[in-house]
């Protein structure tokens, strides 16, 4: 039994909060009715047209359909309008951070300033703002037009891919850095450009162009504007991550003076997920992982369907089963209003999206699981350097699950991991609902499950042997056979009941590492308790 106290100011977050996903809950079922009528969907006014403005509400209104429209009044938070699909959207006031992310079709206006990240990841539509906007504006954005009326902040376009910027004000530095395609047209202060980015004057057809697509009476660019576009010689990348070199075959396990029991016992490997009071769907994992995939159309493309893949949960990036979490990060940012609803729940991967404070994770939390389903599991991923970020960021947003990646760059091994993940697991997480992965550079066969299943963590992410149906079938059957003959060897009746007893380091080197007891000195190393 424990208490959760909230402080005041935390307290004000779960109350706007929960106002914004009652907007959207409300919102849902009116958005294809106003459409088909050609409707205009009202927030921040009374039935009978008294303004009302909102203060500070966050993540409203993702993935509207073509043909909606929706007119808003007052002041919006973070993740507003996300996930577009060819809906209309104005903004009385102004808007947070990420306006428009993810934007797929979607015509925004703000008439007055956004905040940074404003055209995120943007692939198609159209982003209006009437009176400037932060840093980053339009950053990784790989298709549409976003236009803006005033000063900009820094890193305009930084890592775009296409899709034309313009700006009517001055910028700040770093324009364009790190695009590789697109166009940004300045009519104002351009600093000078970083390496890779060239600054040059419009072409009158690219004015006439641009002009037509804006398609605005009252702005129109003039022909001693500037484009800034990449020189071609530029390099993009996101980031795959480099591959551990380490592995857990220094770790040992043992019994911990439980008789064997019989090959033929029954022994349960079976882990639940999103276990919250509140929660209706908890995820049942088979076997104590949930193995990574790209796309999830490998779990339904097999004529003879095995029953460990059927029920095992994936998470994918794309196509998931009703089972199955999405991870949600920049590489499909644009195709969640698609994917969410039919996912069984969603991992934020916090290594491949730009750093964000707690409203504007709050913010995106509000849109993606208004797409989601808020009785579905959610939770987070980040690199072990960050563990205690991570583990913070999970309890605050009271995250189901959260999973802490080895392959973060950090140099840091799965051993080494183990004590980092453990201190930050009792400091944070502990009396919260979130439960605790990790994420492995390998594909991970039953010891090492069981050996981090001994050392506390709930669940292990890692990839699959092989992208084939019968590939993965085999390997989840011969995890399962294998896990059931340790857990007899230990003799126990559950993977549950594996804990650190159960663990040894078989060289010095693991053990000064990790905090386990060494094989044969049968304790830690002395170090582990000097203080």
């Amino acid at each position: 039994m424990f208490i959760l106290v909230r402080h005041s100011n935390m307290a004000d977050t779960l109350d706007v909060v929960a106002r914004s996903f009652n907007i959207n809950n409300k919102l849902g079922p009116k958005l294809e009715a106003a459409a088909e009528q050609n409707a205009i969907l009202r927030i921040g006014w009374t039935n009978a047209g008294d303004p009302v403005p909102k203060n500070g509400e966050l993540g409203l209104c993702p993935g509207i359909p073509k043909g909606a429209k929706i007119r808003a009044l007052g002041t919006l938070g973070s993740w507003t309008a996300a996930f577009g699909k060819g809906g209309m959207f104005t903004i009385q006031g102004d808007a947070g951070s990420f306006l428009g992310a993810a934007n797929n079709g979607n015509q925004i206006t703000c008439e007055r300033s956004a905040g940074n990240y404003a055209g995120f990841a943007m692939t198609a539509g159209k982003i209006s703002i009437l009176d400037g906007c932060g840093d980053d504006l339009g950053a990784c954005m790989s298709g549409g037009l976003i236009v803006v009326r005033g000063n900009a902040g820094l890193r305009v376009g930084g890592g775009m891919t296409g899709g034309i910027i313009v700006i009517d004000g001055d910028i700040g530095n770093d324009p364009g850095a790190g695009m590789v395609g697109g166009k940004i047209i300045v009519n104002g202060r351009c600093p000078n450009p970083p390496e890779g980015v060239v600054l040059r004057p419009i072409t009158d057809s690219e004015l006439k162009e641009l002009n037509k697509e804006i398609d605005d009476d009252n702005f129109q660019i003039p022909n001693d504007s500037v484009c800034l576009e990449s020189s071609g010689e530029g390099k993009q990348s996101i980031g795959d991550n480099v591959v551990s070199a380490g592995d857990l075959s220094m770790i040992g396990l043992v019994p911990s003076g439980q008789p064997r029991n019989m090959f033929y016992s029954s022994c349960d490997t079976i882990a639940l997920l999103g276990e919250r009071a509140e929660s209706n769907t908890p995820i049942a994992l088979p076997l104590p992982i949930m193995p990574y995939l790209n796309d999830g159309k490998i779990l339904s493309a097999n004529k003879k369907p095995s029953k460990q893949v059927e029920t095992q949960p994936f998470i994918v990036q794309f196509n998931p089963r009703s089972i199955d979490f999405i991870s949600v990060d920049i590489n499909n940012l644009s195709h969640c209003t698609d994917v969410l609803p039919n996912s069984g729940g969603a991992v934020v991967d916090l290594m491949k999206m730009p750093s964000m404070d707690a409203e504007e994770i709050d913010g995106m939390l509000v849109a993606v699981r208004s797409l989601l389903g808020q009785e579905k599991p959610f939770g987070f991923a980040d690199g072990v350097g960050r563990i205690e970020s991570l583990h913070k960021s999970s309890s605050y947003h009271n995250a189901d699950i959260s999973i802490c990646t080895i392959e973060d760059e950090s140099g840091i091994s799965e051993p080494a991991s183990l004590p980092l993940i453990g201190r930050s697991n009792k400091a944070n997480l502990e009396n919260t609902y979130t439960d605790s992965g990790i994420a492995l550079g390998f594909s991970a066969n039953a010891e090492d499950i069981a050996k981090l299943r001994a050392s506390g963590l709930k669940f292990i992410c890692c990839s699959t042997p092989n992208e084939s149906y019968e590939d993965i079938s085999s390997w989840l059957e011969e995890i399962k056979s294998q896990l059931f003959a340790i857990l007899q060897r230990l003799g126990l009746e559950s993977i549950d009941s594996l804990t650190r007893q159960n663990l040894r380091a078989l060289d010095y080197e693991t053990a000064a590492v990790s905090g386990l007891r060494l094989s044969g000195y049968e304790r830690p190393l002395p170090h582990w308790f000097a203080r």
